[in-house]
């Protein structure tokens, strides 16, 4: 393999499993689920499913159940992960009064329905990104998550990895000085070929907002003082009719500027920088980051921040689901910023004239 092949960014999966094989040999750490332990179930059986299952294995920990529309898939992971239940249906699941929480891992434009049934039902739920598809739909599970007394939690891992708790707590205490714009950019190389797969397909709720967008949003979103007011974009729309490509530049009441560039046709750092008065901080491969660069305005200093390790992301996803479930208030509150997200992600599809089917 020549030095520019080992150097190569990897794709998600590539890099989670990258991720999960530096820490196989490494003892758990105790300081990660701290609060008590939920009985949880899983619907979907797809590559987030199997980070999930490895995950709690992880901690010492096994899936109470699994939900799958094809159930001899559901049968087979069950198998791979020691899983307890098969569920023959999702009612089913819903019903199992030993499920305490359910992990939604299927397309994003399937979520709704989902929540609807769990939340109803009681269950707390930790949906994976993008939450729903837009801001009614999200909504509407928040409503129901209320009326049923459950937790609903976003999934999207830069809210729950240690680095940015971290990294917040410095800047909140204002040993950073005023945080002034965020610049954000994250692009992928999606082929065209077969535009019937999920990043092309209008059908499955595909563009780079809902997939990629999310994540860069976040990061903005997690270090300004409130929401952005003053949104303009512009967005290229593939021929399928979902976002190919945009760049957007937001602004809040306290003059803070973010701007961020999406791609899914062209390959571009997933590189996040935070400038403040007195330092920037910069990250790298940032939606499951566990290590900054933070550079001193006074003297050019370069500092080194490490907090959390990446094979864990799904683990501290779960431990701050579990948190909000025992009160823990911060933990709770993260839905807040999801559904900051969540609006200008609709914004911004609305102003391109993306929409999917289920919104018609």
């Amino acid at each position: 393999m020549s030095d520019t092949e080992k150097n190569a960014p990897l794709d998600a999966a590539a890099a989670a499993a990258a991720a999960f094989e530096a820490i196989e040999s490494r003892p758990f750490p105790d300081d990660v689920f701290t609060a008590p332990e939920l009985r949880w179930a899983v619907i979907g059986c797809g590559v987030i499913a199997n980070q999930m299952a490895t995950s709690l294995a992880l901690a010492g920990r096994h899936l109470h159940g699994v939900a799958n529309r094809t159930r001899e898939k559901a049968v087979a992971f069950a198998e791979k992960y020691h899983v307890e239940k098969v569920y023959d249906s999702f009612e089913e699941l819903y019903a199992d009064p030993e499920v305490d929480a359910v992990y939604i891992t299927t397309p994003h434009n399937t979520h709704i329905t989902y929540l609807r049934g769990a939340l109803a039902a009681g269950k707390h739920v930790l949906c994976e990104k993008s939450i729903t598809l837009n801001s009614a739909e999200l909504a509407e599970a928040r409503a129901l998550a209320a009326a049923n007394g459950v937790v609903l939690m976003d999934a999207t891992t830069i809210l729950h990895m240690p680095l940015y708790r971290e990294l917040r707590r410095r800047a909140d205490a204002g040993e950073f000085g005023r945080m002034n714009l965020a610049q954000v950019s994250f692009g992928s190389y999606k082929e065209y070929g077969d535009l019937t797969n999920r990043f092309y397909n209008r059908g499955l709720a595909g563009g780079a907002m809902l997939d990629i967008g999310v994540y860069a949003l976040s990061i903005m979103r997690l270090f300004m003082a409130s929401q952005p007011e003053e949104v303009v974009s512009l967005g290229n729309l593939a021929v399928t009719g979902v976002d190919e490509a945009g760049g957007i530049v937001c602004r809040n009441a306290e003059g803070q500027l973010g701007v961020i560039s999406l791609t899914l046709h062209s390959k571009q750092p997933k590189r996040a920088v935070i400038s403040f008065d007195r330092c920037y901080v910069e990250v790298t491969e940032y939606p499951r980051a566990d290590a900054a660069t933070i550079v001193w305005t006074a003297d050019g200093r370069r500092e080194a921040v490490r907090a959390g390790v990446e094979g864990y992301a799904l683990c501290y996803e779960m431990a701050d689901l579990e948190r909000a479930v025992a009160g823990d208030a911060q933990a709770a509150g993260l839905i807040d910023t999801a559904s900051d997200v969540m609006d200008l992600m609709t914004r911004l599809r609305a102003d391109w004239g993306v929409t999917y089917p289920e919104e018609e």
